[in-house]
């Protein structure tokens, strides 16, 4: 199928589906704008120097991209977010990237959900805050997305709705051009339709990116986080999870089990200080003048950070340094390729109340491990459940070999 063969049959899924999953932003998608994009690329250089030529993507409306508005999912003025376009976008987009939209997100990328259904059962929720990027792979509006994680907004609606979700070491793609809820822990990251598109995708968006050479053969070290931190999960997601595990082992790969986290309490409270108390920081001004229009959840977290003293602000962020160099150095001792966990508490919940507990995210995000979600099925409920598939950090090129060889495992 030619490109846009593919882009009609893409925007015919949008045209089918939109109303009632509403993953886009109202007004960032037309058709017109589509074949704007298509007609250029046609015209521009040979596709060898466009190494992503026609593949297509959603943006979490966060990220500035220009000719589309940032609104945030927020009511404040859009013009308090215009500037230059994020540099994850303008790589994607020298490389080759169509631009489908805008993709819903809850508030700011905070705790206040967006409108956006989940593909498989339309009266869950998709996660968040990446819900409209997660739900729009899933559906097959596009197959990369961009979004965030700055508690679990990657890894949990990836498995929320049974899509691939990569989220980098942090720092290692550009937040350049994002509208930030923290900048000790806010990550870019980026959902994926099938594992053979991540090697490609994230060699545009990160610097150096380095695929290692393949070891025919080779099977994984695994160790499961025994402890308080795995006993967050709910009996049904423990349930598929050991299933996975057992799948795996079936497969060739060693999985242990190594007692750590245990202070995984502290760890969550550490994490949620730190967030709070920088988006306090980063929205004051807007806050200031502008309080009567956000959201009862946001203005909640932004009131509870403002009364956190700075020096303890500085003591958090040093915190999550700490813990990565615990994280990591058990890593290196055992020998360990990944950790592997649920990638969220559960199935995702019904209604769109809440977008889910992401305490299964946490500690990976507040020390920046490099984390992918890996589809795993379905359960009785015909929703699906994901792989929290962890690795060290700034190797992040290896934790997607692995993880693309777990997926065939799966598969």
């Amino acid at each position: 199928m030619n490109l846009r063969d593919r882009l009609v049959a893409l925007c015919d899924v949008i045209d089918a589906k939109e109303s009632e999953l509403r993953a886009l932003v109202p007004g960032t998608f037309s058709r017109d704008a589509v074949w704007a994009q298509v007609s250029k690329l046609e015209a521009a250089s040979p596709t060898s120097e466009k190494p992503l030529w026609g593949l297509v993507a959603g943006i979490k409306d966060i990220f500035r991209v220009d000719g589309y508005p940032t609104l945030c999912g927020s009511k404040l003025p859009p013009e308090l977010f215009a500037g230059a376009e994020a540099a994850s976008v303008s790589r994607l987009r020298k490389a080759g990237v169509v631009v489908v939209g805008k993709t819903v997100t809850a508030e700011f990328a905070g705790p206040e959900p967006g409108e956006t259904r989940n593909p498989h059962n339309l009266r869950h929720t998709p996660g968040g805050s990446s819900s409209g990027s997660a739900a729009g792979v899933a559906a097959g509006y596009f197959e990369v997305a961009l979004g965030t994680q700055t508690l679990g907004s990657i890894t949990r609606p990836a498995a929320y709705c049974g899509v691939i979700g990569v989220k980098p070491s942090f720092g290692r793609i550009p937040i350049a051009g994002v509208v930030l809820f923290s900048g000790s822990a806010d990550h870019v990251g980026v959902f994926f339709s099938e594992a053979s598109l991540m090697h490609p995708v994230l060699s545009v968006l990160i610097d150096d990116w380095r695929v290692p050479p393949s070891i025919p053969g080779r099977k994984a070290r695994l160790a499961i986080p025994r402890g308080p931190y795995l006993a967050q999960a709910s009996r049904n997601a423990l349930s598929q999870f050991e299933a996975t595990v057992e799948r795996l082992r079936n497969a060739g790969h060693d999985v242990q089990r190594l007692a750590i986290l245990e202070d995984i309490h502290a760890i969550n409270n550490a994490h949620q200080r730190l967030v709070t108390g920088e988006v306090a920081r980063l929205h004051a001004d807007w806050f200031g003048e502008y309080s009567h229009l956000y959201r009862p959840r946001t203005a909640d977290y932004i009131r509870r950070g403002q009364i956190i003293p700075d020096g303890e602000l500085q003591e958090l962020r040093d915190f999550r340094l700490k813990l990565r160099e615990s994280l990591t150095h058990r890593m290196r001792d055992g020998g360990i390729d990944g950790w592997i966990c649920p990638s969220a508490t559960d199935r995702a919940p019904a209604g769109l109340v809440s977008t889910g507990d992401p305490v299964m995210n946490l500690p990976w995000t507040n020390s920046g491990l490099p984390t992918v979600s890996i589809p795993t099925g379905l359960d009785s409920a015909g929703l699906p459940h994901g792989l929290q598939l962890v690795g060290d950090f700034g190797q992040d090129e290896a934790l997607v070999t692995l993880a693309s060889e777990l997926c065939s495992s799966l598969n």
